[in-house]
């Protein structure tokens, strides 16, 4: 412990030290927080789970570094009553209901909503309700959006619906006597300011103000009811943005942290014990059992460790414990067991160990309590540095596609950046994020391992 303390006095450990303290916070949270089995599940749900989210929406600090304000989603729901809800249903005879709806918002942003999606949930028994969905703009006008019947769970995806896009663009073609240079999204043409800069992309406007959704309908029977919600997708979403699937990368993000620490850690410490444990045993006994643990030492060497790993990975269905534990198996005969043989051997004739053995000292005892104990303090630097190479190795095998499939990690969330072609399209969030947690892992380790490595070996100093 004492040999320890200099450590703090190196500005590097320092540094170290406080990033690996910070990565183990995030990873109390999240495993306090947020459990394994919910972020398990919420990762592997497809994307009708996560629909209220935008797609490959950029994180929300996103703001404080644009010129133009980018939209954040807009959620309004008749199940949830509020000022800005307002939903009326009013009896007009024995069995017919009329329904009228208001969900109103301010729109205060400088770009266009990403999408504009209507979720109904109705309860009826034969007849479905008819419902008219009217969109009214900050200026006053009304637009007739779409008529429609609609089922116990139903959805109008008004920017992916062709009639509704081709419905409002006629609609700016007859206002303006003109057809716009390029077809309008049904965003555009709901938000846009409805003058001659709405004819050239390059020149149109957001209309800022007050919207309001408007929903009327009959309901043909009279215990029906339905409810409305309206979600307008914004651009930015949380602190890390969401993915081609709606789902909130900041999950994979956290969960990553544990992993990548735990993974490392557990990698790095057990294949330095089970190496030293291997050059001790095979330097003190020598002979026959010496010879065939070398042997072995050199087949391992031969054997190329990440196709090995590729293979066993792609032929079975594994999880990341798993990889952990073929890690191990693949790499405790590594080039590590000659180098702490090579310290075995000498510390196997220094004067205490003849000492011991004179005093009766048994093999185990020697082993255990005068030559491992001297090697200790060496494997300390090795191990912290060796760390973050098992970080990055169970990183490399997501992005191969060869990694858990269920565990949510860094490298799992650059291997969908990739194949959905993120830096194409200009989403660099998407792997610079987990590259950038990447990255301060390893030069945490190493920054730590460089100040005990020339804590621990004296001669670094004169260097």
């Amino acid at each position: 412990m004492m040999r320890l303390k200099p450590l703090l006095r190196y500005k590097s450990a320092l540094i170290g030290i406080s990033v690996l303290l910070f990565l183990i916070g995030v990873s109390v949270y999240t495993v306090v927080t947020l459990p394994f089995e919910k972020a398990a599940q919420l990762w592997r749900a497809g994307e009708l789970t996560w629909l209220d989210s935008p797609r490959n929406a950029a994180p929300a600090w996103f703001n404080l570094f644009t010129s133009k304000k980018l939209p954040e989603t807009i959620i309004r729901d008749t199940g949830k009553p509020g000022p800005e809800t307002v939903k009326v249903v009013v009896p007009a005879g024995q069995n017919i209901k009329i329904l009228r709806a208001e969900l109103s918002f301010n729109y205060e942003y400088d770009d266009f909503p990403s999408e504009i999606n209507l979720f109904f949930r109705s309860s009826y028994n034969m007849s479905q309700p008819r419902l008219t969905i009217s969109w009214i703009k900050p200026d006053g006008a009304k637009i007739s959006v779409k008529e429609l019947s609609v089922g116990r769970e139903d959805r109008l995806f008004i920017s992916a619906d062709r009639e509704v896009v081709r419905k409002l663009n006629e609609r700016v073609e007859a206002i303006l006597k003109e057809k716009p240079a390029v077809e309008l999204s049904a965003s555009a043409a709901l938000f846009a300011v409805e003058d001659a800069s709405i004819l050239n992309p390059e020149t149109i406007t957001v209309q800022k103000g007050r919207y309001t959704l408007l929903v009327e309908g009959i309901m043909f029977e009279p215990d029906a009811d339905i409810d409305v919600k309206l979600v307008v997708y914004g651009k930015v979403y949380g602190w890390a943005g969401t993915d081609h699937l709606r789902r909130d990368i900041g999950i994979a993000l956290l969960w990553g942290t544990p992993v990548a620490l735990l993974f490392g850690v557990s990698a790095a410490v057990s294949i330095a014990l089970i190496q030293m444990t291997i050059g001790a045993v095979s330097a003190w006994f020598r002979g026959v059992v010496d010879t065939a643990m070398q042997r072995v030492v050199e087949i391992f060497l031969v054997l190329p460790f990440l196709p090995v790993l590729i293979m066993v990975s792609t032929l079975y269905k594994v999880n990341i414990w798993v990889i952990l534990l073929i890690v191990i198996a693949l790499s405790s005969f590594g080039p590590g067991v000659k180098n702490y043989r090579a310290l075995f051997l000498q510390l196997r004739e220094s004067p205490y160990i003849e000492a011991a053995r004179s005093y009766g000292a048994g093999n185990l005892r020697i082993l255990l309590l005068h030559l491992i104990p001297r090697v200790l303090p060496t494997m300390i630097p090795s191990v912290v540095l060796s760390a973050a190479d098992f970080v990055f190795l169970e990183a490399a095998l997501a992005i191969l596609g060869i990694g858990d499939p269920v565990t949510p990690t860094w490298g799992k969330v650059i291997q969908d950046a990739f194949y959905a072609g993120a830096l194409f399209k200009a989403q660099y969030y998407w792997v610079l994020i987990p590259s950038a947690l990447l990255a301060a892992t390893s030069v945490s380790f190493a920054l730590i391992g460089f100040t005990l490595d020339k804590i621990f070996n004296p001669r670094l100093r004169e260097m």
